[in-house]
């Protein structure tokens, strides 16, 4: 039939359009049949409905035009309020139509401009037929008007409303995807249904059509619009990696969602958030995950402004009114922070399985956002914890706290698997005993680890200090001075190496500076480090490379500590700040990429080398980032499941077909090159 033709929506769109352009510029504004928000905008939203969704619903198969509405409102093709308004509007412009022929007796449609005209129509349309309410009121009650502007301005608020409303529903990129299906993907019949999932890469054709038979059973309002919305979006989910899972979870979502007029609402009539959702449903375990924690998340979806990350100040504001929330108790302050990072990580992950960014930014994006949510976390829990530990000890804190970043989180470069590496350091406030000042320290350290790793349905975060002095053999916390002098006695170079991603982040800020300047010294040294510290960074370095990669992986496949990979790169770039950063001030950065600028800028590394270990660095974190959003656990080599490869293939970008094999040909490739600069480099 006509609605299967190939380009009949697109062919049917256009020739609305062609019919507003032939018409006079004077003319189209006044048109009651042919203008911008006249009959045939109603009649022609009507009917392409009904023949898109009429093949397969025999109660919209209706001549006229508003019984058809009434059947599409009823059938959830068009929302209540919608069916509503163009009724209004279509009975409102069809009297006028009727009296405007009868008062000209002549076939016209065309507004007149004459006001003595539009005042007969005016007291004309004050008045029904029946004993209802007139078409319409006095623009000014209780005081007799001028019935041609009461006219004039009903006449444009129904034009204005039919307007944005035949833009939504004609042009909604739904009716497209449901013409273009076969007939039996639409009816969703069990028997046809099962060749049709098996032919879209379904690997479970059989709990696929439970999903379908649990979404759309019965009469209900729900159940109707489940109907109409499925064949589209079965065909979204086949065209992720993941199209079972993808089902899955918009089931569970739906379950959890189905009853909200809102919920209902975004799927049928913003098709973008549907797509969207459908998307993101299929290709990221990790996504899915955190949706289902709070599915009312789903109306991030519907507009574009909320897949934008949130900035660091924002999100720290929303956190600490949170923790305001819950004065007297610390972990229901910090569940509700928990609650807030949750939202942002779905976000960051939509985004990022979206391609929101773009390819080339996606990862210094996704880093930032984590970061900044990660450091708003930390910022917020340790309010708490301060206020929970001086409500304790009845007194205040008898010390200066202050966290500092560091490793990945330093470094602005957090991965959706990053735990927060950080220092805890405190400054006994004058006059205070240093041991009540440690000890008070010591629980403030410890209750944020606490808060923010509690057993609630949000997802953890690790905060994870073993790169304090000795390690977990040391004290969680230290002192300013303790810092200092372990740093000139007893420091080994790496542990300079790691001062290198050291940042404040939260707490006393003029402790954190003091803490940064303190450091200065030691990862910046003065004309350098020795030859011998050079020497015992390259032999942890080769340490690593041998030992912690796992038994029987591929080393050449783990984006982590591999040749070519993250460490290599990453090393190198550390090593030429710790030789250079104490002359060349542009090597003073926390973040890689800006520091391998710094080194080109600086005539240390060649920008065609530059370039080599840049690309390799930045696809060994997107293949890090990806498999997070995959599995939804961490992992640090390319998957050896090749279903798992291809998913993570996907999500990057790579078509489908070989797209397992591309990538992996791609990272052996950028790894070999940025291991052949990484060597003269950094082992000489």
């Amino acid at each position: 039939m006509a609605a299967r033709r190939e380009h009949f929506v697109e062919d049917v769109q256009a020739m609305r359009r062609r019919v507003e352009q032939s018409l006079p510029a004077k003319q189209a504004g006044r048109e009651l049949k042919l203008g911008p928000g006249g009959l045939r905008d109603i009649e022609f939203a009507v009917q392409l409905l009904q023949l898109v969704h009429g093949r397969t619903d025999e109660t919209l198969r209706s001549p006229a035009t508003l019984p058809a509405l009434a059947a599409l409102a009823v059938g959830g093709y068009v929302g209540r309020a919608d069916a509503e308004e163009l009724g209004a509007a279509y009975r409102f412009l069809r009297r006028t139509e009727h009296l405007l022929q009868l008062s000209r007796l002549s076939r016209t449609h065309t507004l007149p401009e004459d006001p003595a005209v539009l005042r007969r129509l005016g007291r004309a349309m004050r008045f029904n037929d029946g004993p209802n309410e007139p078409w319409f009121q006095s623009s000014v009650t209780g005081i007799r008007s001028d019935p041609a502007v009461d006219f004039d301005e009903e006449w444009r608020r129904h034009a204005r409303q039919v307007r944005r409303l035949h833009e939504k529903l004609f042009y909604r990129p739904l009716l497209d995807a449901v013409a273009r299906l076969p007939s039996e993907a639409a009816r969703l019949t069990p028997a046809e249904a099962r060749a049709r999932l098996e032919a879209l890469g379904y690997v479970d054709p059989a709990g696929a059509l439970r999903h379908i038979d649990a979404l759309t059973s019965g009469v209900s309002r729900r159940a109707a619009i489940q109907r109409t919305l499925l064949p589209v979006l079965l065909g979204w989910f086949a065209d992720a990696a993941e199209p079972d899972a993808g089902l899955l979870a918009f089931r569970q979502v739906s379950e959890e969602l189905g009853s909200s007029p809102w919920y209902l609402r975004l799927l049928r009539d913003e098709t973008k958030a549907a797509e969207r959702m459908a998307r993101v449903l299929a290709s990221s375990r990790y996504a899915a995950g955190l949706l289902l924690r709070a599915p009312e998340a789903v109306a991030i979806f519907g507009n574009d402004a909320e897949l934008t990350a949130r900035s660091l100040t924002g999100l720290r504001a929303e956190m600490m009114a949170a923790t305001q929330r819950y004065e007297d108790d610390a972990e229901a302050a910090v569940t509700a922070v928990r609650s807030v990072r949750r939202r942002e990580l779905l976000r960051t992950a939509a985004a990022d399985v979206l391609g929101s960014a773009g390819p080339s930014a996606r990862l210094a994006v996704t880093g930032e956002a984590l970061t900044s949510v990660t450091r708003a976390s930390l910022e917020a829990a340790l309010a708490v914890a301060l206020r929970k530990i001086s409500d304790e000890l009845r007194r205040p804190l008898p010390t200066r706290f202050a966290v500092i970043a560091m490793g990945r989180f330093g470094g602005h470069e957090c991965g959706y698997g990053s735990d927060a590496d950080v220092l805890f350091v405190h400054d006994p406030l004058p006059g205070r005993p240093e041991r009540e000042a440690s000890d008070a320290a010591h629980a403030v350290a410890a209750e944020v680890r606490r808060l923010l790793m509690l057993p609630v349905p949000d997802p953890a975060l690790i905060v994870d200090a073993d790169l304090r002095p000795e390690g977990r053999q040391g004290p969680l916390v230290r002192t300013l001075a303790s810092y200092r002098a372990y740093y000139r006695r007893w420091s080994a170079p790496w542990e300079a190496q790691a001062l290198l991603r050291a940042e404040p982040a939260a707490g006393d800020e003029d402790l954190g500076a003091r803490f940064t300047r303190m450091i200065a010294e030691f990862r910046y040294p003065l004309d350098g480090i020795s030859p011998a510290a050079v020497r015992e960074i390259r032999r942890i370095k080769a340490r690593m490379e041998a030992e912690r990669i796992p038994r029987g992986a591929d080393r050449a496949l783990h984006v982590k500590l591999g040749p070519g990979g993250l460490s290599d790169v990453e090393w190198t770039v550390q090593l030429l700040q710790l030789q250079h950063a104490h002359v060349l001030p542009a090597l003073r950065t926390t973040r890689t990429g800006e520091a391998m600028a710094a080194a080109v800028q600086a005539g240390l590394l060649a920008s065609d080398d530059a370039a080599e270990l840049t690309a390799a660095w930045e696809l060994a974190g997107r293949i890090r980032n990806a498999i997070v959003l995959v599995r939804g656990r961490p992992g640090d080599a390319l998957p050896a499941r090749h279903g798992e490869l291809a998913a993570v293939a996907r999500l990057l970008g790579y078509p489908p077909g070989d797209a397992a094999q591309a990538l992996e040909q791609d990272y052996r490739r950028a790894a070999r090159r940025a291991r052949t600069v990484m060597e003269p480099l950094f082992y000489g």
